[in-house]
């Protein structure tokens, strides 16, 4: 079955305000609804690209919602105004979720404790507006999951930690905590993506979530090679099948039940 196979699919992470779609985004949209997307969520990494992503949804506001808020690699860039801004960008109707938000002590681009003043500030408001949280989380589980746990009892809505990558124990965690969790074109990657493979059969249906965090990991499944390493909305089929090939379970019922998810999570109306 080819990756046009349309199976209504909803991305919940694509950072579609990056400069490697501007010059194709009308055709990249058009390739993603023959591929049975039904939904995007862009995300929002900065004031500036938050602000661009609330803008994009105006083209088609039943296919587009956004996050608002600061990527940890971000954080330093995180003022009291800016954050004032990604308030009320936040409480718009399209905006269903606050973030990207986290920690990321793999390169700490920002200093870790700025990262985690500002990670905190993001679950707050999330508490405040009543909205789930698009989570960021990159070798510093052992200050991300107490500073998560601190406001989960408040965090009603709960959210996502998207593009998980980690191990066990810290996919336990967030279970534990009945966070969703979102999966990419990582678990396509036989390098590096191998025991993810592993994991994914722990995480509950209706805790699953799809993503293709393009333009980044494009998914290494696909045939024939892509002649572009730029990741695609389109190419979260190739995640489907993995997750499905994985899970043993028919690639319509995967499709079925994250779509589900993520239109529950979010209050997607798609």
């Amino acid at each position: 079955m080819s990756d046009t196979a349309a199976f209504p699919l909803i991305d919940i992470g694509a950072n579609l305000v990056h400069e490697s779609f501007r010059h194709d985004f009308d055709e990249l949209i058009a390739q993603a609804k023959i591929a049975g997307l039904v939904h995007i969520m862009i995300t929002g990494t900065n004031l500036e690209n938050s602000e661009a992503a609330q803008e994009l949804c105006t083209r088609d506001s039943d296919f587009f919602s956004f996050t608002a808020g600061f990527h940890p690699h971000e954080a330093s860039a995180c003022s009291v105004e800016a954050f004032s801004q990604i308030r009320q960008l936040a409480l718009q109707e399209k905006a269903v979720a606050v973030g990207e938000a986290g920690l990321d002590f793999n390169r700490d681009y920002s200093p870790r404790n700025i990262q985690e003043k500002v990670f905190a500030q993001h679950l707050e408001l999330a508490c405040e507006i009543d909205k789930p949280v698009f989570l960021h989380q990159r070798d510093a589980h052992e200050r991300f999951l107490p500073i998560l746990k601190e406001s989960r009892d408040m965090l009603k809505k709960g959210g996502v930690v998207h593009c998980f990558t980690g191990e066990k124990n810290e996919l336990f965690d967030y279970l534990d905590l009945d966070m969703h969790i979102g999966i990419t074109g990582w678990a396509c990657d036989e390098r590096r993506g191998k025991h993810l493979l592993e994991l994914i059969p722990n995480i509950p249906l209706n805790r699953l979530l799809l993503e293709t965090d393009a333009p980044y990991l494009l998914p290494r499944t696909i045939r024939p090679k892509p002649k572009s390493r730029r990741n695609e909305p389109r190419h979260l089929t190739a995640v489907l099948r993995t997750v499905a090939d994985v899970l043993d379970l028919p690639l319509a019922q995967v499709a079925e039940q994250t779509t589900l998810n993520a239109q529950t999570l979010f209050k997607l109306k798609t």
